[in-house]
């Protein structure tokens, strides 16, 4: 087996990200695809893994320990599947971008030297690299802390400054929507950190392992509270989605299925960190997280019946679309939290199909009201096909992987 094979996996495109910084006059427009790359070889790392899982193995690997935090990452039968998919994302919308970044940049900043143009372009890969680190980071996490900062860096780095450099509208109003996002994701980050605190103020330890100990102490309501409040903020759930429309209507197209990769897990953080060690605590929150994610299904579904324009059609879908996992975890049975986490991997997969399209339509008609999208499927039946698979995963249709998700 290769040695530290986790950490190559969560510290490879960080590695990359370096590399394009340093020589980003250099390899220019190769920048995209030493990132995509990179995500090609850390996917046939996480397959390695994935066949050692799949034969009963857990990887699990240590390198530091502090007194309260030790860092080490933990491969097992729920977080393998969920990272795999997770960089096929990462993948696809890599090599999407090489050439969509190229639009952007000449949409924003018009006619610009070589240098400036170099800057622009490369910055956006030397970004794009942190979401793989920060979603293999929280999949891999065996820590509260070591997840919590993976989280955050997700909102931080590649979130914030790719949506505020390249996002759509003009420089004011793409600062305002990063600033929400930031807003959001951090409001969302401090709440998940209380419940963090206030566990390890009971058991002494920041280790997911020990949170069971946890079981039928006084404080454990108030700690689930705490962090359903942070993990619902980043799950778009009613009341708590206001960012959602706006952040993924105005973030560059290239990210979107990122944006959906984003929101999403937290369905796999509610699981890790509440579900499995607290399931008996956790019952009390049943039906009314049954009961919000019923009413953000139906909310959110009204929502993208009203939009004419396309990324906001899809950003509303979303929010409806993650209550389904929701709903599914807050049955607390087995069929139901299968199928919840089987839906958030099947619904990223479908997201990322649609939103890449949009960006193709977006691009070709220079638009983004769907009512002068009309008449397309003839002239560009490729990207109709596409579209109508999207369209029919997110929908549940045979013989979508949504379909068995959802029955």
């Amino acid at each position: 087996m290769i040695p530290y094979i986790l950490l190559q996996i969560v510290v490879l495109p960080v590695i990359a990200s370096i590399f394009i910084f340093l020589t980003r006059y250099k390899i220019g427009k190769k920048a995209g695809w030493i990132a995509g790359i990179t995500l090609l070889y850390t996917t046939a790392l996480l397959s390695l893994v994935g066949i050692r899982v799949y034969q009963g193995e857990i990887i699990s690997e240590e390198y530091l320990s502090f007194p309260m935090v030790n860092l080490n990452l933990l491969a097992d039968g729920l977080s393998i599947p969920i990272a795999l998919i997770m960089n096929l994302c990462c993948i696809v919308l890599a090599f999407y971008s090489i050439h969509y970044v190229e639009h952007r940049i000449e949409l924003i900043y018009g006619e610009v030297d070589k240098k400036t143009w170099l800057m622009y372009y490369t910055r956006f890969f030397i970004l794009f690299s942190f979401f793989s680190t920060g979603f293999m980071g929280i999949a891999f996490s065996t820590n509260l802390i070591t997840m919590y900062f993976f989280m955050e860096l997700l909102t931080i780095i590649p979130l914030y400054f790719i949506m505020a450099q390249f996002g759509y509208s003009d420089f004011i109003e793409r600062y305002k929507v990063a600033l929400m996002c930031l807003f959001w994701g951090i409001a969302g980050a401090t709440f998940f950190l209380i419940g963090v605190l206030l566990a390890y103020t009971q058991i002494g330890s920041f280790e997911i392992s020990d949170l069971h100990a946890l079981s039928g102490n006084p404080l454990v309501t108030w700690i689930i509270i705490c962090m359903l409040l942070g993990l619902f903020s980043k799950l778009a759930i009613f009341p708590l989605h206001v960012w959602m429309p706006w952040v993924h209507a105005e973030h560059p197209t290239c990210i979107a299925g990122l944006l959906a990769v984003y929101a999403n897990i937290a369905v796999y953080v509610l699981v890790r960190v509440i579900i499995l060690p607290l399931y008996d605590d956790f019952k009390v929150f049943s039906i009314p997280i049954m009961v919000l994610a019923l009413i953000t299904m139906i909310y959110g579904s009204l929502l993208a019946m009203a939009q004419t324009d396309v990324k906001r059609f899809a950003a509303c879908s979303t929010i409806s679309q993650i209550s389904y996992s929701v709903l599914g975890l807050g049955a607390l049975t087995i069929c139901g939290i299968e199928g919840g986490l089987f839906f958030f991997l099947s619904h990223i997969m479908g997201k990322t199909i649609l939103f890449s399209t949009a960006g193709i339509l977006v691009y070709t008609t220079g638009t983004r009201d769907m009512r002068q999208m009309g008449g397309l499927a003839s002239k560009m039946p490729i990207t109709a096909i596409l579209w109508i698979m999207g369209a029919m995963m997110l929908s549940g249709l045979p013989p979508f992987s949504t379909f068995t998700a959802e029955w």
